[in-house]
């Protein structure tokens, strides 16, 4: 899998959720892109340890945010529709300017949990 980066302003930070008996946890940020002509929202998931790490971003604040693409097959029985699913999975971020009004986020601890939930083997597709 490659890494890519895209850069926006927070526009929305959600609470952590957490699914099946293992506490898989993911938490959802949405990147908001002005173009001009239309504006793009980028979703964007925390898994597992780097949801708190989301923490430290406020809406409004300018980010550029590191992820890695991924991608699963589902389908309920051999005879049914197969569906496609693509997500975003944040690896690392960095705070450009606040414009939610909280200091930058310590990276290197940011980062550590970044890495601590990439590493983790416990998703639950």
């Amino acid at each position: 899998m490659s890494e890519a980066k895209v850069s926006g302003v927070v526009h929305v930070v959600e609470e952590t959720k957490t699914y099946g008996q293992k506490g898989f946890r993911k938490r959802l940020v949405v990147l908001e892109q002005d173009n001009g002509n239309f504006t793009n929202y980028v979703p964007v998931e925390f898994l597992q340890d780097a949801c708190d790490s989301a923490d430290e971003l406020n809406v409004g604040d300018e980010v550029e945010v590191t992820y890695r693409l991924s991608g699963r097959k589902w389908q309920r029985d051999p005879s049914s529709e197969v569906k496609y699913f693509l997500n975003a999975e944040a690896t690392n971020f960095k705070v450009l300017s606040g414009g939610g009004g909280s200091s930058a986020p310590d990276s290197a601890s940011v980062n550590d949990a970044l890495s601590e939930a990439a590493d983790d083997d416990d998703v639950p597709f």
